[in-house]
């Protein structure tokens, strides 16, 4: 039986289109790719409903998830039951010689991650798929969690791009199918901010503000952040368990360092350079691994200025459950400390031009790193102390207010028991 096709289906219709446009260029091998909770099955259930490929391909059309299946062995049992073969040791021969007798077939795998991930079966699935995309008549569409395709298959060009947060009118589409009409376009905006338009996170909000309102929402996600919607028993109605399948992925657990560097960009709004990467110094061996095992999970990802930053939700689940450590934060602080110093020495002369533009795209994740320093017994207070006044110093000089000079008020008198 084929699953159902999305009731609610908002912001996808450009990736649909290139979808189809594929499939009118033959018989194609398309990856649909993205960060957990992006909607990649809800595109390829639409792709699947599609009356195009209805047409082309009638009852031959099959979906198969793969979340049970932990090897080549099993992924095949699987496909050989929806085939209707009787259950056997290893059905990868028989599912391979349907297909090649069948008439043009349709075969979509569903969360193919789950049994790639592992290097001990990651190998002889990628040799079946190889081997299901030498039949001439068999298009294969698979969804897999992250940024990277299985090896040893010809993909279909051009590439779909992996699947990004919805535009805001799509979100707000998707919001109001959810939850009605009944709240205002500044409420709403406030509440898909918390999801950073990801459309597992606004589907799980929608249904709470059905049931509560938009103000009841916004002042629980205060206190308890992702957990709010969280209470599910599975990754497509529990957000924190979806953000934690991609932490334990092997691609994440095989690389040191690489969970503490996303604690560090969770605490980073603005996210952070190459350069500012490497001058941070952060207590971390090999930083290009780590950022691009973020990037292949999609757990993070680079924005238009190249900067590398993650996702509302996730920054939020790991502020919450793995903050970054005092040793992570440190680097960073003396680095802005010193990037402040550079900008109070060279303020009115012509070479102030370059420290202005790296702190400015810097402003909220120098006030968030200052947040942590500016703890009473913190030890890097007094550090912090004089950074924040010359970070004052530089948003007044700018023309930008700062709240942080209330915080470090009744601090200055313990400052000398800090130096």
């Amino acid at each position: 039986m084929l699953p159902a096709e999305p009731r609610i289906f908002h912001g996808r219709d450009s990736e649909l289109a290139e979808i189809l446009k594929l499939f009118n260029q033959g018989t194609p091998r398309i990856a649909i790719l993205g960060a957990g909770g992006m909607g990649k099955t809800s595109l390829a259930r639409a792709a699947l409903h599609h009356q195009e490929l209805i047409t082309k391909y009638q009852g031959n059309r099959f979906f198969i998830a793969c979340d049970t299946a932990s090897n080549k062995v099993e992924l095949a049992g699987l496909i050989g039951a929806h085939l209707g073969m009787k259950p056997g040791k290893d059905l990868s021969q028989a599912v391979l010689q349907h297909f090649s007798d069948a008439p043009p077939t349709l075969l979509i795998l569903d969360n193919l991650e789950t049994v790639w991930e592992s290097a001990n079966s990651r190998k002889e699935v990628e040799e079946f798929l190889s081997l299901l995309t030498d039949i001439a008549d068999l298009a294969l569409l698979i969804t897999m969690r992250g940024a990277e395709r299985p090896a040893k298959v010809q993909w279909t060009r051009p590439f779909l791009m992996p699947l990004q947060p919805l535009a805001q009118h799509a979100a707000r589409k998707m919001f109001i199918d959810i939850a009605d009409d009944g709240h205002s376009i500044e409420e709403i905006d406030q509440v898909l901010h918390l999801t950073g338009n990801m459309p597992l996170a606004i589907s799980l909000l929608a249904h709470l503000v059905d049931m509560e309102s938009c103000t009841e929402i916004l002042s629980r996600w205060e206190t308890e952040k992702t957990s709010l919607i969280s209470d599910g028993h599975d990754k497509r109605s529990n957000l924190e368990l979806s953000i934690s399948l991609s932490l334990s992925s092997p691609r994440i657990t095989s690389i040191l360092h690489s969970q503490d560097l996303l604690a560090v960009l969770s605490m980073l709004p603005d996210g952070l350079s190459d350069v500012e990467l490497k001058q941070s110094k952060f207590p971390i061996e090999d930083i290009p691994a780590c950022k691009t095992a973020l990037l292949r999970t999609a757990l993070a990802y680079t924005d238009d200025h190249g900067r590398l930053k993650v996702l509302v939700p996730v920054g939020e689940f790991m502020r919450r459950c793995s903050p970054p450590t005092d040793q992570m934060i440190t680097p960073l602080l003396t680095h802005f400390h010193e990037l402040l110093e550079l900008y109070m020495t060279a303020f009115g002369k012509e070479s102030g031009a370059l420290p202005i533009a790296r702190i400015t795209s810097n402003s909220t994740n120098i006030q968030n790193v200052l947040r942590c320093g500016l703890q009473l017994e913190h030890p890097n207070m007094a550090e912090s102390i004089y950074c924040a006044c010359n970070f004052n110093s530089f948003m007044r000089h700018i023309g930008h207010a700062t709240v942080l000079m209330k915080d470090i008020n009744h601090l200055l008198p313990l400052l000398h028991d800090h130096r």
